[in-house]
């Protein structure tokens, strides 16, 4: 299957089929109390975490939580649902699904709500805690930073949602972690200001989403109003939370025999 037929597939799309999707999704999530607690607990305990390991410095925590508030919900929505996701794929639900008149853009895109709904909540819980309780402080919006965080968690589903397809246990959806994430955070500008790298990784680091989510952060941080390159870096975040969904799209199959 094509890049040019999962756009096909992925376009046209019933609502009805989509939303069904999702309300499986959600309702398999319900009791799965491990996973929630690990989208929604996780980033929390981190960010609290991160807070009193630099009590005596909140400006550093101001710095540096700005950014993992962007990272912690990208790295906690790709584990979850690239977990999920290869549950289903090797249960069989998935083969089952598609020898309905169900189309690979309703399930993609139904997957995608479901665990977007999940990440909308802990973007909420991670960003409030963050702010009002934490002691965050940020020059710009709180609700920016709020956007950045949830396109973020989309990312992070997209993602898993696209290496399930690649991965035949859990163990080896795990295993996807140190190729697909540990590059981006240790180039994204979290441990050294990217224009300072050598200019092969700056090149690299130029071409990872999780680089332009920092700068977004960052941009909350520094700045009263909305930005040209804030603006820059959500549509490059969102642009390739769609891209990579499409991809996952074109991973899906139907069995002939």
């Amino acid at each position: 299957m094509t890049a040019v037929t999962a756009v096909t597939a992925v376009t046209a799309m019933s609502g009805a089929r989509t939303l069904a999707t999702a309300a499986r999704v959600l309702r398999q999530l319900r009791h799965d109390p491990r996973s929630i607690a690990l989208m929604l607990l996780v980033p929390v305990l981190m960010l609290t975490l991160l807070r009193f390991v630099f009590d005596a410095s909140p400006r550093t925590f101001d710095g540096t939580g700005a950014s993992l508030l962007g990272i912690f919900p990208l790295i906690t929505m790709f584990l979850v649902t690239s977990i999920a996701t290869l549950r289903e794929r090797t249960s069989g639900t998935l083969e089952r699904l598609l020898a309905m008149p169900l189309g690979k853009g309703d399930l993609i895109a139904g997957y995608a709500l479901a665990f977007g709904a999940v990440a909308v909540v802990q973007s909420l819980l991670a960003t409030g805690l963050a702010l009002w309780l934490l002691g965050l402080d940020v020059v710009g919006s709180p609700w920016l930073l709020l956007l950045v965080a949830l396109l973020d968690a989309l990312l992070g589903t997209a993602l898993g949602l696209f290496v399930s397809a690649f991965a035949a246990s859990e163990f080896q959806a795990v295993q996807f972690m140190p190729a697909v994430i540990f590059p981006q955070l240790l180039l994204c500008g979290l441990f050294a200001p990217r224009d300072t790298m050598h200019p092969v990784l700056e090149s690299i680091s130029d071409a990872l989403p999780m680089s332009y989510a920092v700068d977004g952060m960052n941009q909350v941080l520094t700045h009263t109003d909305m930005t040209a390159d804030f603006v820059r870096d959500v549509i490059v975040v969102a642009a390739c939370a769609l891209l990579v969904l499409v991809l996952g799209a074109a991973t899906l199959r139907r069995r002939t025999t």
